[in-house]
């Protein structure tokens, strides 16, 4: 099957809760930087819920003039550990195999800053699946801003259009995927809540292994603008 049979001509990914996972290690750099700054610690729960905004977005609002000092913190902590830590999500390695297979342009979009995103990438030994690895700080500005998925498009010969796919797992992915004009892919094992309404998907995926079984058995063309879970 090639990317010319009814399949995307382009998938792009989130990375946090979409393809890999790496709480333990931001949320341990997050409490560092609050204790440093005089805040109360969060809770995984916190961290997990408010956590989707780049650090450039987030940290001025949480720290003030101080977010700079903060945000150096949070580096230095999140360096010592953050390989260590990382796990890839059930079945992102053979999703990424079986979308590479059928020649689809492959590509990274997250709020993550750049460098370490790559390093994570590197580490899980993925760099090949992917054409761009867009992180925070790469483009002008970050999600949900389009600018990180057109960049993430550009020299693939490939237009932003519903035949790309933005694949994700909070309203800010489904926000970036509507004003970057592509195809919104929410990745939840749960029904969607009122927080995702604003910016519905055009599809919406228990998990990866069902995205897979849609595109490559079930799919018999697919039309974007479908919706409810599988």
């Amino acid at each position: 099957m090639t990317a010319s049979q009814n399949l995307p001509e382009a998938v792009i990914f989130d990375w946090d809760d979409t393809l890999a996972e790496n709480w333990l290690s931001i949320h341990g750099a997050l409490n560092a930087s609050l204790a440093a700054m005089g805040h109360g610690l969060w809770s995984m729960e916190k961290a997990r819920t408010n956590i989707r905004l780049s650090m450039r977005e987030s940290f001025p609002k949480m720290f003030g003039d101080r977010w700079e000092e903060a945000a150096d913190i949070f580096y230095t902590h999140i360096r010592t550990n953050h390989l260590e830590t990382l796990k890839s999500l059930d079945y992102a390695q053979e999703l990424l195999d079986r979308l590479s297979a059928a020649k689809i342009t492959l590509g990274i979009v997250s709020n993550k800053t750049g460098d370490i995103l790559r390093a994570e990438c590197t580490h899980l030994g993925w760099n090949d699946y992917f054409t761009n690895i867009i992180g925070a700080g790469d483009a002008i500005k970050d999600k949900p801003a389009p600018d990180p998925l057109h960049l993430c498009l550009e020299n693939t010969g490939i237009n932003p259009g519903l035949k790309t796919w933005y694949v994700g797992d909070a309203p800010s992915d489904l926000e970036c995927a509507q004003n970057a004009g592509v195809t919104a892919v929410l990745i939840r094992d749960s029904a969607i809540t009122p927080d995702y309404d604003e910016f519905p998907p055009h599809h919406h995926f228990k998990n990866l292994n069902k995205m897979a079984e849609f595109l490559f058995y079930r799919n018999n063309g697919f039309q974007t603008g479908q919706s409810g879970v599988l």
